[in-house]
């Protein structure tokens, strides 16, 4: 009928995903890691990267991947290193080295694009000044010589590389999460979004090299999880704005009449009202409640001035007892486009908004509709 949404809505800190049950589970997993070749704390860890403190991460895992890189050159050098089962074992670390860079990237590239998509939490854990929490610092192994020092270094690398995977694993289910409470709430309205089912609809993104080496399907196969988890998140928040769930009014969110049978104004005897009436001072501002076309401005029967409005979704709603029009017909609107000022034309005792929706021509109740606008609003900053 028409075209897509041009406007994206605004995105605010701490709107979006908030996957704190994980936090836990991180802890357990990686609380056995203090002693180990590179002491760290994965689980703050993921929580910055989920925070969007990207920069801070990032390099802190490449000083961590750096330490290894010292490591596993300092045991080439050792005399030891030249008998056939020990240098076999560096070159597979070395290999596991490249195997980590990249899983790294892999890390750092989703993690950024989760967070241009507002997958955030609201805060990063906090941590109590007598918490024991080991500081991100090389542990230098004691250099005794031994096949030891490689043991140690090759377990260090493979938990990274499993802490990597359960970063991927935390963002997507945190995206995929609020993907499904997004389609739930729509859902419960009768719409249905067209949602991405296999990578050819997901989001896209700069080359990177195959991955090589131990776990490369693993972690290839977790990204692309996590790029689906993402593609299926940008679909259903896009959705939001298609549906008239937003507050046509703003921030006066006062009713002074609701939707179903009540006392007429003008009879007294019992009449159905098709509708919410929002009071406000004659001249204030009319927004959509949705992304759409304008398909009537005018005056109508009852309505006075009116301003009437398509959705994609099949929806109509109705603006009415305005005072002016900023809108013309044919013209489309994205949600919280002004369209009208309040008035009191028509059957009116007073300035206010008529706010209506409709359903097959057919007036239902707009309070469930505001009502999953509101439960969705994290999800737009709104």
């Amino acid at each position: 009928m028409f075209g897509a949404p041009r406007k994206k809505s605004p995105r605010v800190p701490g709107a979006g995903i908030r996957p704190g049950y994980l936090y836990g589970a991180f802890a357990v997993l990686f609380g056995t890691n203090v002693l180990t070749l590179v002491a760290f704390l994965m689980a703050p860890d993921i929580s910055a990267l989920l925070n969007g403190q990207n920069d801070v991460v990032v390099s802190a895992y490449e000083d961590r991947i750096a330490q290894l890189r010292v490591e596993v050159d300092r045991l080439h050098s050792r005399q030891f290193a030249q008998t056939g089962d020990i240098n076999l074992q560096l070159q597979e670390l070395t290999q596991q080295q490249e195997v980590l860079l990249e899983q790294h990237q892999l890390v750092k590239q989703l993690a950024q694009k989760a967070a241009e998509l507002g997958i955030e939490t609201a805060a990063a854990p906090s941590v109590d000044e007598d918490d024991d929490v080991a500081p991100v610092a090389a542990v230098t192994p004691a250099a005794t010589g031994s096949a030891g020092d490689l043991a140690e270094v090759g377990a260090s690398m493979t938990r990274m590389m499993d802490d990597s995977r359960m970063a991927l694993a935390a963002l997507s289910v945190s995206a995929t999460e609020s993907t499904d409470t997004i389609l739930d709430v729509l859902g419960g309205l009768g719409i249905k979004p067209r949602m991405p089912d296999g990578l050819s609809d997901a989001v896209g993104g700069p080359y990177q090299p195959p991955v090589e080496g131990a776990d490369a399907s693993g972690i290839v196969d977790d990204a692309n999880d996590v790029y689906l988890a993402l593609a299926r998140f940008k679909a259903a928040r896009s959705a939001i704005d298609l549906a008239p769930i937003h507050k046509p009014m703003g921030s006066l969110n006062r009713i002074s009449s609701t939707f179903g049978n009540r006392k007429d104004p003008f009879t007294g005897g019992r009449a159905f009202h098709a509708g919410l009436d929002f009071p406000a001072p004659k001249g204030t501002t009319v927004l959509s409640a949705g992304y759409g076309k304008v398909t009537f401005v005018g005056e109508k029967s009852g309505y006075g001035n009116l301003v009437e409005i398509t959705h994609l979704t099949g929806l109509v709603t109705r603006y009415g007892h305005l005072s002016a029009f900023l809108v013309k017909e044919g013209q489309i609107v994205n949600t919280g486009t002004p369209i009208a000022k309040v008035g009191s034309t028509g059957r009116s005792t007073g300035p206010h908004l008529h706010f209506e929706v409709r359903s097959k021509d057919v007036a239902v109740d707009p309070g469930k509709y505001l009502a999953a606008g509101k439960r969705l609003a994290r999800f737009l900053g709104a």
